[in-house]
């Protein structure tokens, strides 16, 4: 019988992080880019910056933070993409219920609310679904040997 390896160890963590540090500095670099010298416009820019930072994540976790899971084909890829833009949904979520729905609309507010309540509850996201949907972390009980059914 297996378990869902609940609490994470520390290594996972922030292997996870650090992976989420490189993506979001490809995502970036990749935006800046695009708007910058090649004049692309904002939506075109963030959406290809958006898949550029997925594919920079996907293969650091999958190289390193959950090298030991067996994940093959463009299904694991996919339910990844899916993972974040679903993180992606609640940052934006967390911006228009701060900015509409409770009225703050400066700067700082917008700063707080989706780069920072939204990114860490988006991160939070992130991080169960791309153990438990993408990798399937699994914790084996210790001594058992053979399926549960006998």
């Amino acid at each position: 019988m297996s378990t869902r390896a609940w609490p994470p160890r520390r290594d996972e963590v922030l292997s996870f992080a650090a992976v989420g540090l490189l993506a979001y500095a490809a995502d970036l670099a990749v935006f800046t880019c695009l708007r910058g010298p090649a004049g692309v416009g904002p939506l075109t820019a963030k959406a290809l910056s958006f898949l550029a930072g997925c594919a920079v994540a996907y293969t650091g976790n999958a190289l390193g933070t959950y090298r030991h899971a067996r994940v093959r084909g463009l299904r694991p890829y996919a339910v990844f993409l899916g993972v974040n833009l679903a993180g992606a949904l609640v940052q934006l979520l967390c911006l228009a219920v701060s900015h509409y729905g409770l009225g703050l609309t400066s700067q700082r507010a917008d700063t707080v609310s989706g780069s920072v309540i939204g990114m860490a509850l988006g991160t939070v996201l992130r991080f169960w679904g791309t153990r438990t949907l993408v990798f399937r972390v699994i914790r084996r009980e210790e001594g058992r040997v053979g399926s549960w059914t006998g």
